[in-house]
């Protein structure tokens, strides 16, 4: 039996763009994000792990000026412009109905569907999966070289009711991509220590 591979530490650098220098941006730059690059964090968003595979995250991405326009009045004042000049903003978004999928994702066990078969158990699995979802976008995008603006400052009901009506979709969260400047970006904010947040039990 072999050790499963890559096992060694990715190197600081990496760690800096992932985590220690990556910061929440506010001013973007008039660079835009391609269609092909989108997919290509999506297929690494893909990969990280949900429960029973089940994968209820969808993500509309937002970047023609059309769609911008339908998004700006139903976010926060200020997010309005964040919306507007980002060349993307992604909405994240739980699909109640994701054990639909369940045999497909999880064929060894199409079974599983049943799971997920009273709602308020899919709409819980549905939020922590999907939430899940979301941060593993935010750090495909920042592994590919976009910058991220995650914002909860928006009417979810009124998202839901422009872009989701007819469907099973409720937005979580909404997170601008592109590549930013350190313009408004605010200093680092304190982090909780290890033995305030944690335990070795």
């Amino acid at each position: 039996m072999a050790d499963f591979p890559f096992t060694e530490p990715l190197n600081d650098t990496v760690l800096d763009q992932l985590f220690r220098e990556a910061r929440t941006i506010n001013v973007w730059r008039d660079k835009p994000v391609s269609d092909a690059l989108i997919k290509q964090v999506y297929d690494l968003t893909k990969m990280g792990a949900t429960s029973a595979n089940c994968c209820p995250a969808r993500f509309h991405f937002v970047k023609s000026d059309a769609a911008k326009a339908r998004l700006k009045p139903l976010v926060m004042e200020g997010n309005d412009i964040k919306v507007m000049q980002a060349p993307v903003t992604v909405i994240i978004a739980n699909d109640l109905k994701f054990a639909d999928k369940i045999p497909q994702l999880f064929p060894h066990n199409p079974g599983a569907k049943d799971w997920f078969a009273d709602p308020v158990a899919a709409e819980i699995t549905a939020m922590r999966n999907g939430t899940l979802q979301g941060a593993y976008l935010m750090l495909a995008a920042r592994a590919l070289g976009l910058h991220c603006g995650p914002m909860s400052g928006f009417d979810n009901a009124a998202v839901d009711a422009e872009f989701f009506a007819g469907t099973e979709l409720k937005s979580n969260f909404i997170c601008a991509l592109g590549y930013g400047t350190d313009e408004e970006v605010f200093e680092r904010s304190p982090r909780l220590d290890f033995d305030e947040a944690a335990a070795i039990l």
